[in-house]
């Protein structure tokens, strides 16, 4: 009867928060009115850190002010989401700087890949674009971003994760640095061979060369020839090319049957990668700021206050306009020590209401925010 007692007061004191968060509320509205007219940006850093402090100093130990602060710091957070909602029902705002059209221009397109004849980025390219794309192909990732930055290219086709060996970190650090958006992405199956010379013999291999990831995928394989010197190539592709050049039989590659098949090679072994639903995603980059119409995945970075519990708040925007979340990965920030910049896939499009209502609390209380693509 006791706790039956105790459970009843409780409930009498939680009917008089909820009333009182709703009265909290109302007035939250009614400041998201003026700062509408005013253009008055609905984050006020200063003003939050100083209710937090006197809210503090209002408990009576310190468990309860840290209590209290967590409390505060969630009621604040519900009221700016309130504000941008609200903002977003006026209007306020509420153009982002992408053009949304029907289709890509495939057909007039310049397309180029990292890597040479026979790479899995032409495979991925060809699978998108079509057999008959105009394309051209550099050595370095940063080369396709700068050949699509400057005009030379419409679209690059670059890798960004793969289903065993995780995400190409470069392409992640190369989003941020240059004013490149993706428009699409093709996941295509990866079959790694082993392929030589004609008439190579497993006994008279020394030396195996492919990519540092296809080596990785393929280390069951490689480890029961632990006599065979792994070198390190930019693509696996040119690692088949070399391969064809020097003409040695001590000499093998890890690529694609695609490659073999260019370069003269002969396949030695199919399927050296250990596992079998081994996929790379790919993505389609350009330098123009549009998305289809019909995008459902909106990638961005975003950095946060390096204080405790900002990543927690950032993406209590995607829980709050009911946005499911995919993917996040963290990559250091240069000249930052322990600092990280995060990653960030989420279902949506552009133009939906949600989305741009999550965005606009996003940037307004991330460090940075730049919105990476939307296809």
């Amino acid at each position: 009867m006791e706790l039956l007692k105790l459970r009843e007061e409780l409930d009498a004191i939680d009917e008089q928060i909820v009333r009182l968060y709703e009265e909290r509320m109302d007035i939250s509205s009614k400041v998201a009115d003026y700062k509408i007219k005013t253009g008055k940006k609905v984050l006020d850093k200063t003003r939050e850190e100083e209710k937090l402090r006197k809210v503090r100093s209002l408990a009576h130990n310190e468990f309860n002010a840290h209590g209290v602060q967590e409390l505060f710091e969630q009621i604040m957070s519900m009221s700016r989401k309130l504000q941008y909602n609200r903002l977003a029902q006026e209007g306020a705002n509420d153009r982002l700087p992408f053009i949304g059209v029907d289709k890509l221009d495939m057909e007039n397109a310049r397309v180029v890949f990292q890597g040479a004849e026979g790479a899995y980025s032409q495979m991925a390219m060809m699978k998108y674009f079509g057999e008959d794309v105009n394309c051209f192909h550099v050595d370095t990732f940063r080369d396709a971003m700068c050949a699509i930055e400057e005009g030379s290219a419409d679209y690059a086709v670059l890798p960004i994760e793969n289903s065993t060996a995780g995400i190409v970190n470069e392409i992640y650090d190369l989003l941020v640095e240059y004013e490149n958006y993706i428009v699409g992405e093709q996941i295509i199956r990866i079959e790694h061979c082993l392929i030589g010379l004609p008439g190579t013999d497993l006994d008279q291999i020394r030396t195996v060369y492919s990519h540092p990831q296809s080596l990785m995928q393929s280390a069951r394989y490689l480890n029961a020839h632990d006599g065979w010197q792994q070198i390190s190539m930019q693509n696996n592709a040119f690692a088949a090319r070399k391969v064809s050049e020097d003409k040695d039989k001590s000499q093998v590659a890890i690529a694609s049957e695609q490659a073999a098949k260019i370069y003269g090679l002969e396949v030695l072994e199919r399927g050296v990668n250990q596992a079998e639903d081994n996929s790379t995603r790919f993505i389609i980059v350009t330098n123009q700021k549009i998305f289809l119409k019909d995008a459902a995945k909106v990638s961005l970075c975003l950095e946060v206050p390096h204080a405790s519990g900002s990543l927690y708040h950032m993406l209590s925007h995607f829980i709050y306009n009911n946005l499911n979340m995919t993917k996040i990965e963290s990559r250091p920030i240069e000249g930052r020590s322990w600092e990280y910049r995060f990653f960030i896939d989420f279902e949506g499009n552009l133009a939906d209401s949600a989305v741009k209502n999550a965005l606009r609390g996003l940037r307004e209380e991330a460090r940075n925010m730049k919105i990476i693509g939307n296809y």
